[in-house]
This record gives structure tokens, sequence and C-alpha cells, in this order.
């Protein structure tokens, strides 16, 4: 449960800073940010020795 709570609060991190840079209208930046945050949240999931197999 403790690795849902961590991967839940890096999304909510990234969604906050790629919702500052829309509001300057930084699209790319934005897009950038949230790829990253989903593929560090993927890399963080996998790199899990339990849940690996569930994947």
């Amino acid at each position: 449960m403790e690795l849902y709570r961590t991967l839940y609060f890096h999304m909510v991190r990234a969604s906050e800073k790629a919702i500052r840079e829309l509001e300057r209208q930084n699209m790319e930046a934005a897009r950038n940010i949230l790829i990253s945050a989903q593929q560090e949240a993927e890399e963080l999931y996998l790199n899990q020795p339990d849940m690996a197999e569930d994947a």
C-alpha cells in the first residue's frame, strides 16, 4: 500500500508543476513534466520485486 501512496504523491506533485507551466502557457514544459512523472512512476512500480510479477 505504501508504494501506491508514494506513486500517488509523485503524480500529484508533477500535476501541480504541470499546471503552473500551463498557467504560464508553457505547453511543452507541462507535457514533459507529465511524461517524465509517468515514466518515473512506472519505473518505480516495476522495480518493486513483488510488483513486477503482477505486471
